[in-house]
């Protein structure tokens, strides 16, 4: 017999940006069913390489990553685990003269958003960082970015959201989607019908295929991360390295494993990917170069996910402009673990209040679409 559920907000998607959306709907007295296929962070949320910083965004994406900066701050507070969250400072490092001017220029248009960059050059590069390779220049230094570990901070928020009171429901697909004119209907095979007056699409990689059913196409391609780590090592890399450029990044967590990420592997299907072998040595090369204590480590593991990418390498974030009620919230190029609890609370507040006082024009859906703002329902509330 079929589960019927009626609720204000479903969610589809229990990454961090879906799970955090339901905590914060929960936090404000909303009630949410969130709707996971897998397992809450199992996908791009759980896999990614745990980067939390702000330095090297986009100028649009600051806002909500100093919102974002500041609910980390809060993290066992708001979902009982530190996440091995560390601020242990975001070095971006030069490669060439013409790296370092790059670095210089984002630092002047970043001065106003608090990011606090850093040039550290010349003799006083090598005095702070002996341990890096004679490839790196120079480098900025973002000293309140950090790391944390995806695999528990991500699960952690549903988990939170759950105590709260949110229904989420895992190992549960969304086969169906539709709206009847006045409320959302989910359907998930023969077990399970959602009718929601709010839909957040949080599905990732997959959520082009929702924004398509309501009539809001959108160019999303998908990308597969290399990652690997190494064996425990003694500590010697004291802040979380990023290039300009890209290329390569890298951090070490307390007990002395490496976390090293760079290039692309491949999807064996639309679900499932794998770290490619030429990559994964390419990245070795580039790691034993940058970070000579690595030329000796054994990698113990490496991995790969499916993550959900823009032409401009923006999210989309914010309501259709087809369909009243449902808002939009993928497509972060790799880079949503940082900003995904900020993006759930700016859902949550377009859920209840219809606007948000972070700034998200520049993630209207519209670029792809063309289409002019639709007008929206009024806010939700309990039922």
């Amino acid at each position: 017999m079929i589960e019927r559920l009626v609720t204000p907000v479903a969610i589809v998607g229990g990454g961090i940006v879906g799970a955090s959306a339901a905590l914060a709907l929960r936090r404000m007295g909303l009630a949410v069913v969130l709707l996971e296929r897998d397992f809450c962070g199992s996908r791009s949320s759980g896999v990614n390489y745990g980067g939390v910083r702000r330095q090297g965004r986009p100028m649009a994406q600051l806002p909500l990553a100093e919102r974002a900066h500041r609910i980390w701050a809060r993290l066992p507070e708001l979902i009982g685990i530190d996440g091995e969250y560390v601020r242990s400072g975001h070095l971006k490092l030069a490669r060439s003269e013409e790296d370092l001017a790059s670095l210089e220029a984002y630092r002047e248009r970043a001065r106003e958003h608090g990011l606090d960059l850093e040039i550290v050059a010349g003799h006083a590069f090598r005095a702070r960082y002996p341990w890096l390779g004679q490839r790196a220049l120079a480098g900025s230094l973002s000293p309140e970015d950090g790391h944390a570990n995806p695999r528990l901070v991500s699960p952690a928020f549903a988990r939170a959201a759950a105590r709260l009171g949110a229904d989420v429901r895992e190992q549960t697909r969304v086969d169906e989607v539709a709206h009847d004119g006045r409320d959302f209907v989910l359907r998930c095979g023969d077990r399970l019908e959602v009718r929601a007056r709010f839909l957040l699409n949080c599905a990732g990689a997959w959520a082009g295929a929702i924004a398509e059913r309501f009539g809001e196409p959108v160019p999303m391609t998908s990308g597969h991360p290399n990652m690997a780590v190494t064996e425990p090592l003694p500590l010697f890399m004291d802040v979380n390295i990023g290039v300009e450029g890209g290329g390569i990044y890298g951090r070490q967590v307390a007990r002395g494993n490496c976390v090293i990420g760079g290039g692309q592997g491949y999807g064996l299907d639309a679900e499932r990917a794998r770290p490619a072998r030429e990559a994964i040595f390419a990245l070795l090369v580039q790691a034993a170069e940058l970070f000579p204590e690595l030329r000796h480590a054994h990698v113990i593991r490496s991995w790969s996910g499916t993550e959900g990418y823009l032409p401009d390498r923006d999210p989309v974030i914010g309501f259709s402009t087809t369909t009243p009620g449902l808002v939009h919230a993928f497509g972060f190029a790799g880079a949503g673990f940082q900003i995904g609890p900020a993006v759930g609370e700016v859902l949550a507040e377009l859920v209840r209040d219809g606007a948000t006082p972070t700034p998200i024009a520049a993630f209207s859906i519209t670029r792809f679409t063309g289409a002019e703002r639709a007008a929206q329902p009024a806010a939700a509330a309990p039922r």
